[in-house]
């Protein structure tokens, strides 16, 4: 797509021959006389390139550059003098100005500028529509109490530099809220680097986390930043921190103590700023008694500490997020988009999710897939989700105490779908204290329906 030019400068000939020039090169050109036209332009069309003279009657470049950045900061700028100071010139580039080019001008350097431009403000609005895109999908979905209080917290720790120590069961969405931590910071434009201390080899760890240098051991053929020497300026999120060896523990304190670390092999000591989220789904507390964890490093990771509750206490979210999946994945997979029936949703408030949100986003996302094309042309997906549970409640009675009313001894899966029915039915019930009435509304079946049920499941 052309690119759209404004060329900014008090002579005449300067502004036609450019005109002339970049037109045939494929570009989409504006030109002003001054800095005040210059701004109404902008202002008004937003160009994605802009060629501004320093030295102009009434409001000179430098100011017309820095109102630039202040209405449009994406618009790339190159400064143009035929008698510019190297001092002008770092003024320019600190105001955020590309480059500088002098007069009299050099058509094939400025045509190779301008590609150089185009090709960074490209990879910038790349990158900041990943950026939206990751954002989005990594949105914190949920209005239940716990969600609430999870936003508050975030808004509040979000600014500051304190460690947090995210602690919950696996699938709970820890990773979701270190994003969100970092992404409400004032280190949003910085990195974010991950690392997941259980997935890394113990004699591999050290050089991941600080670097190493050549020659240092077997295999390290050249220099390798590590992961503090990546987020240096960002933020470090060390998922699974129960798992990291006692020998890295000890490095990983004195780091934070002290905001520098040498690289494995190395003897230059490197400054760094990085802010440590941490995670885990073990009892610290209890490693610490156990000796496997220390207590120092616990302290000091823990300052804000946020514990992320389990889905089955999140009364309210299963629906939303089931929903949010839903959308997600019928998308992904190029199937249209139908709506969770009442039964369907009354299942999955059932069902305790041990395997917490990443269990319940596996499952809507088998269900997308495993559905056939035919079948979406209605909105019934209860039979998809009582067919999960069935198969998950088989399981589980395998393994445990078989729930009342449900045996394992089941040859069809209508019998299977029957017998959890049954204990689903049983478990309404107890909840809403025998209520037929209500339990039929929370079932969203008609109560004669329901009666006929318990009647013929013998639950009278």
């Amino acid at each position: 797509m052309a690119k759209n030019v404004l060329i900014v400068d008090d002579e005449s000939s300067i502004r036609q021959t450019l005109t002339a020039a970049l037109q045939d090169e494929g570009y989409q050109v504006q030109s002003a006389q001054n800095g005040a036209e210059a701004l109404a332009i902008t202002e008004k069309s937003g160009p994605d390139l802009v060629l501004l003279d320093i030295w102009m009657p009434g409001v000179d470049g430098i100011e017309v550059l820095k109102r630039i950045k202040e209405l449009r900061t994406d618009t790339v700028v190159i400064m143009m003098s035929g008698h510019g100071t190297i001092e002008t010139a770092v003024r320019a580039t600190k105001l955020g100005a590309f480059d500088f080019i002098e007069k009299p001008l050099s058509l094939e350097r400025l045509l190779v500028l301008l590609q150089n431009a185009r090709s960074t403000q490209d990879l910038a609005r790349e990158n900041t529509a990943l950026r939206r895109q990751l954002q989005k999908e990594r949105t914190l979905i949920g209005d239940s109490s716990v969600m609430q209080q999870a936003r508050d917290i975030i808004k509040r720790v979000a600014p500051t530099t304190g460690s947090v120590l995210i602690t919950g069961e696996n699938g709970t969405g820890k990773e979701l809220i270190a994003h969100a931590i970092h992404t409400h910071s004032p280190r949003f434009n910085k990195p974010f680097i991950e690392v997941n201390c259980a997935a890394i080899p113990e004699e591999l760890i050290e050089s991941e986390l600080f670097g190493h240098e050549k020659g240092s051991f077997t295999g390290a053929t050249g220099q390798k930043k590590g992961k503090f020497d990546l987020a240096n300026g960002g933020t470090l999120f060390l998922d699974e921190i129960g798992d990291m060896s006692f020998k890295t523990q000890a490095k990983i304190l004195r780091i934070l103590q002290e905001q520098k670390f040498e690289r494995v092999g190395g003897n230059q000591t490197i400054q760094t700023d990085v802010r440590v989220l941490a995670a885990t789904n073990k009892d610290l507390k209890q490693a610490i008694k156990n000796g496997s964890f220390r207590e120092d490093l616990y302290h000091r990771l823990n300052v804000i500490p946020f514990y992320l509750q389990p889905l089955r206490d999140r009364k309210g979210d299963t629906e939303q997020l089931a929903l949010h999946f839903l959308k997600e994945f019928s998308n992904t997979h190029g199937k249209p988009v139908r709506p969770l029936t009442k039964e369907a949703l009354a299942a999955l408030n059932s069902y305790s999710w041990p395997g917490n949100v990443r269990e319940l986003r596996n499952m809507i996302e088998r269900i997308v897939i495993l559905t056939p094309e035919a079948d979406f042309n209605n909105s019934v997906l209860a039979s998809e989700v009582l067919q999960f549970l069935t198969d998950q409640f088989m399981t589980e009675s395998s393994e445990a105490t078989t729930p009342p009313g449900f045996s394992t001894d089941l040859k069809t899966l209508r019998d299977a779908r029957d017998a959890f029915e049954k204990v689903f039915i049983q478990k309404s019930l107890e909840e809403n204290s025998w209520n037929v009435s209500k339990t039929a509304q929370t079932l969203g079946i008609e109560r004669s329906h329901l009666h006929k049920k318990i009647k013929a499941y013998g639950l009278e």
